[in-house]
């Protein structure tokens, strides 16, 4: 009678093993599921402030005079339950680019572009998901020179 238990034994053995296949394959389909959808928000959200900027960008050179205009952000605090981190990337003092990632995670990262012709501010160049109020802001201090930045708010003024 060895030979119903030894198939028992090996049907058992083998129906332990695709159970915990199958938990190693959900996680890595959940964590990819995860990984897109959070790229798509990090996505709309680096949009919206490349969108922003540019807005502010096209009302401050429609001006001839110097000026700088700011417009608050209403950004989510979180996205996947993950603190990000938003950035104006540039070249040679020219903005190209808005960019977010998680901290924690900088290779899961997307970018906006930016109209060409930005200068980078002084201002913060980059801000930290938080609860503090976030502004994007542009100014001409010449009619070739516009400026652009996102800041946290000061609340002071």
């Amino acid at each position: 009678m060895p030979a119903p238990t030894m198939s028992h034994l090996i049907a058992t053995s083998a129906l332990i093993v695709l159970i915990f296949t199958v938990q190693v394959f959900y996680v890595y389909v959940i964590d990819n599921i995860w990984e897109e959808m959070s790229k798509r928000e990090l996505k709309e959200i680096t949009d919206h402030v490349a969108d922003t900027l540019a807005n502010l960008y096209f009302l401050v050179n429609s001006t001839n005079t110097n000026t700088a205009m700011e417009k608050t952000l209403n950004l989510p605090l979180e996205v996947g339950d993950q603190s990000y981190v938003i950035e104006i990337f540039d070249e040679n003092s020219t903005a190209t680019e808005i960019g977010a990632y998680f901290l924690g995670k900088s290779w899961l990262k997307v970018n906006s572009w930016l109209p060409p012709g930005l200068k980078v501010g002084n201002q913060t160049q980059a801000i930290q998901s938080s609860s503090k109020t976030v502004v994007a802001g542009c100014s001409c201090v010449s009619s070739s020179n516009v400026y652009v930045w996102i800041a946290y708010k000061n609340e002071s003024s």
